[in-house]
């Protein structure tokens, strides 16, 4: 696993075995995640979501402690999977990174708990599967708007984006933070630490 420019995001691409019968990949591995994440990954629930072309996802993220994890995968189709920080007192805060994800190179990204997530369907029927550390909770998820212009986040410019009603809505970055809905750097940090830890 590589780390990406923002901390506390890895990319990871699989050794894929191919022959005429079609393609096999351990798409997630405990012992290979520990040894680059320095912890595990604890499972609380598992998502599937299938997309038409053009669709965008996010930007989600859950409030810390305890944050949701998410262990990101692509098994058809292809997407642009972008992880945005939004920790406020990070040094990275306001940076995003964008990685491709696909059924050929089945390239996985893990985001640690405080990051944002978001994606846009590369291709009709993109389908994507991930791993998540806690369950789905209402009261503590939020989002940021993936069109925010101060984020510039370079989505396809030949692709129309297609949004939720509770995506298109979402407020800025700058009104997150205005209004006190963003993790902080510190207890992002503090909890990550007290997984390594066991405390």
């Amino acid at each position: 696993m590589r780390p990406l420019g923002i901390e506390g995001a890895w990319v990871d691409t699989p050794k894929v075995f191919a022959d005429n019968r079609g393609r096999f990949h351990e798409w997630f591995k405990s012992e290979r995640f520990h040894g680059s994440i320095g912890q595990g990954l604890q499972l609380e629930q598992a998502n599937c979501s299938r997309s038409a072309r053009g669709t965008l996802r996010g930007i989600h993220y859950a409030s810390v402690p305890p944050g949701q994890a998410k262990y990101v995968t692509c098994v058809s189709g292809a997407v642009l999977d972008v992880v945005v920080d939004i920790r406020t007192g990070s040094p990275d805060f306001g940076k995003w990174e964008a990685v491709r994800l696909d059924d050929t190179t089945h390239r996985c990204v893990y985001l640690s708990e405080g990051l944002g997530h978001a994606f846009m369907a590369l291709e009709d029927n993109s389908t994507v599967v991930y791993l998540c550390s806690q369950g789905y909770a209402p009261q503590r998820e939020y989002g940021i708007n993936p069109l925010d212009p101060a984020l510039a986040i370079a989505w396809p410019e030949d692709l129309a984006p297609c949004l939720s009603d509770k995506d298109a809505a979402a407020p800025t970055l700058e009104e997150a933070e205005r209004q006190g809905l963003l993790p902080s750097f510190e207890d992002c940090t503090a909890y990550r630490g007290s997984l390594v830890s066991g405390a």
